[in-house]
């Protein structure tokens, strides 16, 4: 069982396997080599035997942890930075995760007291997933490993199904696969006879701190930023980074050329097309910041394939997403694999210095009540029939002006929500053919666990408990280590996170200036063209796609027939959402992409046909 679960897997470590079997307990490892790549063969064990551990990422401070760990006579037999969970174990039992600075999903079994224990690092950059039934209790970084244990055939969870329409992924603890589930981040789970633990060790600070001057916070947040970035550059093997030309992904290549012997190696990704096309286009702000840094840079054009890509690529993500940055994240990874081995991208920057335009929103509600209410009356009543359109530069204003309008009386909580979700929850069950039962919501969870800080930093306690594990990091995982490349996330270092989450929202977005004090703090490090520029999304004109070149794929993979067959979903509710957004009445991109990516996952995993049947089939109908 444990062979055939780490075959499927086989792309997360191509170089190296390995198991450990002791009586009711079996752990195994496939191993991607970043650091000591002669002797940190995995299952790890200390000396006696006792305990031994399989890791899936890389603890940053392990030198430091290893100095101490000696001193106090602890004996390593290898190099690997995970061997020190081992000692750190033996010496401080559970709390040792505390300790760790680091990316990781881990197994460690003590076979002195015959129990296991499985965690989770704190913001969810690595996954794990959970079989647990009557008989068994199983686990592994991606989904489809559990499928390969006897006696479990893939079903779907219904429960899922509302929240991932909702949200366009399924938020944690739920997995979109009846019978298993996903370990929240920040979270250990402990098995020791028939005793099961499971709890969170970590959480985000709850209150900011007003004590320090806008000159502090920008010395504090540089000096985090930097050494965040200049730990997570250890490695045995080549390492690069991702460069956009945004202001996350400059700082990190800025932070790694100043701490780098060698010209820094980036990679940057455009799209081959028209108008829609453009827009997405952002190599050259990637020019600019690698010809500042003198970066080795190479670029990549494409007009992806999207029908070959997505059936391999839903296969390699377990679980459907209506993002679309999961396209252009395997692409640049696959083109930045041909010289390295591990990357760095700026991933967690929107979110830890308030990136992103729905942050705007309150600040804008609060504008906009200022004027009289007959006034807002004709506004909400023009904007309605607006036309929607984000490739679009005009088109795409409206469809924001046309949902901050929606949205504007609704509380602070609804509101962030309105800009968060792919479908309304009561729009979603309409579509359903079967009631939702009382889903689960994980935003309403969210929000309750978000605590009293101020509204930005709410906002952010969400989304690390939400989108940033369950849709950013899970598609950056996922899509990095398809093609067997370890992706580090510098900006979501837990002390660079816990510093973020201290600062008062009035610091990181001033009046209209979105991550402004981040920007103050980089001033001296980026130009004045990269920091202001306008922010652009790392995904895809998918929307653009979706009526023109891939109008005959939705058609097929959503028609009347299909939709029934698989029975799920109203078909003349699907019809109906298809010819709003074909027609511009809507910008119905995430919805549609949603369901397609759904159907399509299901042909892989519920109808167990191979990715390449399904392109080919796809591709068939096409032509």
């Amino acid at each position: 069982m444990l062979t055939a679960m780490g075959d499927v897997t086989r792309h997360r470590g191509p170089d190296d396997a390995g198991m450990h079997v002791d009586g009711p307990c079996g752990i195994a490892m496939r191993r991607l080599s970043v650091i000591d790549l002669a002797t940190g063969h995995q299952p790890l064990s200390n000396a006696a035997k006792t305990l031994w551990l399989v890791c899936n990422g890389e603890i940053y401070n392990y030198r430091e942890l290893r100095t101490e760990l000696v001193a106090k006579g602890y004996r390593f037999t290898t190099e690997s930075d995970c061997e020190v969970l081992l000692h750190l174990y033996d010496a401080e039992g559970d709390d040792f995760v505390l300790r760790l600075n680091g990316m990781f999903a881990f197994a460690l079994w003590d076979g002195r007291r015959k129990r296991l224990l499985i965690g989770r690092d704190r913001l969810g950059v690595k996954p794990l997933y959970v079989l647990q039934d009557a008989r068994q209790m199983a686990f592994s970084t991606e989904a489809k490993a559990l499928l390969r244990l006897p006696r479990i055939s893939p079903g779907i969870n219904p429960a899922a199904v509302l929240g991932y329409l909702h949200l366009g992924y399924v938020a944690a603890p739920d997995c979109i696969f009846q019978g298993i589930r996903k370990l929240p981040p920040a979270t250990l789970l402990a098995i020791e006879g028939r005793h099961v633990r499971e709890w969170c060790y970590w959480k985000l600070p709850e209150h900011t701190n007003a004590l320090f001057s806008e000159r502090e916070w920008t010395e504090r947040v540089l000096a985090q930023v930097e050494a965040s970035v200049r730990m997570q550059m250890v490695s045995d093997v080549p390492i690069g980074a991702f460069l956009s030309g945004g202001v996350d992904s400059s700082a990190v290549v800025g932070f790694m050329a100043r701490h780098s012997s060698q010209p820094v190696n980036t990679y940057a990704i455009g799209f081959a097309g028209g108008a829609a096309e453009t827009l997405y286009n952002e190599l050259p702000y990637a020019r600019r910041v690698a010809s500042i840094f003198g970066t080795r840079h190479r670029e990549i054009v494409v007009r992806p394939d999207v029908v070959s890509l997505l059936p391999k690529l839903l296969w390699h993500l377990d679980e459907p997403m209506a993002d679309s940055a999961f396209i252009t994240t395997f692409l640049v990874s696959e083109f930045a694999r041909r010289d390295v081995t591990v990357i760095l991208s700026g991933v967690g920057g929107d979110e830890l210095f308030g990136g992103y335009r729905r942050y705007l929103g309150d600040h804008y509600a609060r504008q906009y009540h200022q004027y009289p209410a007959w006034l807002r009356r004709s506004v909400a009543s023009v904007a309605r029939k607006l036309p929607a359109d984000r490739h679009s530069g005009l088109l795409n204003a409206l469809r924001l002006l046309k949902g901050f309008v929606a949205s504007v009386d609704m509380s602070p909580d609804d509101r962030y929500r309105s800009y968060l979700q792919v479908m309304g929850r009561s729009e979603v069950a309409a579509m359903l053919l079967v009631p939702d039962f009382g889903a689960p919501d994980a935003m309403q969870a969210a929000f309750a666990g978000a605590g009293q800080q101020d509204a930005l930093n709410r906002m952010f306690a969400v989304d690390s408990q939400t989108q940033l594990p369950d849709d950013l990091l899970m598609l950056t995982d996922k899509m990095s280590m398809a093609v067997s490349l370890e992706c580090r996330v510098p900006l979501l270092d837990h002390d660079l996170v816990e510093l973020a989450a201290t600062i008062p929202a009035a610091m990181k977005v001033r009046g209209g200036r979105l991550k402004h004090i981040l920007k103050e703090s980089l001033v001296d490090l980026l130009p004045g063209d990269i920091l202001n520029r306008k922010k652009r999304g790392f995904g895809t004109p998918m929307g653009a796609w979706l009526k023109k070149d891939l109008a005959p794929l939705l058609q097929r993979v959503l028609a009347p027939e299909v939709v029934r067959r698989r029975g799920l979903f109203q078909p003349a509710v699907v019809a109906r959402l298809m010819d709003d957004h074909a027609s511009n009445r809507i910008d119905g991109t995430d919805a549609l992409l949603a369901l397609m990516n759904l159907e399509i996952w299901s042909c892989i995993y519920l109808d167990r046909r191979d990715p390449t049947d399904v392109s080919l089939e796809l591709k068939a109908h096409l032509a």
